[in-house]
């Protein structure tokens, strides 16, 4: 598959069943996520994959309830990272974020790849997740991702606009509201 298609595969669907994932598949996203570039090579990101059925359990209950169409995932892989771990820039600039935000995109491009959906989330309990996870104190939890295979059969706790977004990929900026060239 060429970048293109797997960019364009690549889709945040909220229609999810459940799909075996190996662990030569778990091994692939982390190898590829590796490859992202960072501050001095710092690579400060961190990534739990949880797809054990009772952790995955405890996972949901850290969920919003906005979110709770990823019950039907096989797995959530846990996104975070600190401070310390990348380049501390004089400014204040938390640059961690950015380069663990690259290392997730490489990361969710393989996953459209191997044919999963890899859906980030916002809508969750990080506290919460790192006491399940028993994550050291210090770390943030900048993200989930939900992972699962699309399923063409609607989840029935979406909402309506949820659902044109399943039929649709939603509209996206035109280029020229968000870059400018000199």
């Amino acid at each position: 598959m060429d970048f293109d298609n797997v960019v364009n595969k690549r889709r945040s669907f909220r229609s999810l069943e459940q799909v075996q994932i190996s662990d030569n598949d778990i091994l692939q996203l982390a190898k590829t996520s590796s490859l992202a570039p960072s501050c001095y090579n710092n690579q400060p990101w961190r990534y739990i994959f949880v797809r054990e059925r009772n952790k995955l359990n405890e996972m949901f209950d850290a969920l919003s309830e906005g979110n709770a169409w990823a019950k039907s995932s096989s797995m959530i892989i846990v996104v975070y990272s600190k401070k310390e771990l990348d380049c501390a820039m004089k400014d204040g600039r938390d640059y961690y974020k950015f380069d663990t935000g690259i290392s997730c995109g490489f990361l969710m491009l393989k996953a459209a790849e191997l044919g999963f959906v890899a859906h980030p989330i916002a809508g969750y309990d990080p506290e919460k997740v790192k006491r399940i996870l028993d994550i050291e104190s210090g770390f943030e939890v900048l993200t989930l991702i939900i992972v699962g295979k699309h399923s063409e059969v609607i989840n029935p706790v979406l909402k309506d606009y949820q659902i044109e977004f399943e039929k649709k990929r939603p509209e996206r900026k035109k280029i020229e509201d968000f870059i400018k060239i000199i």
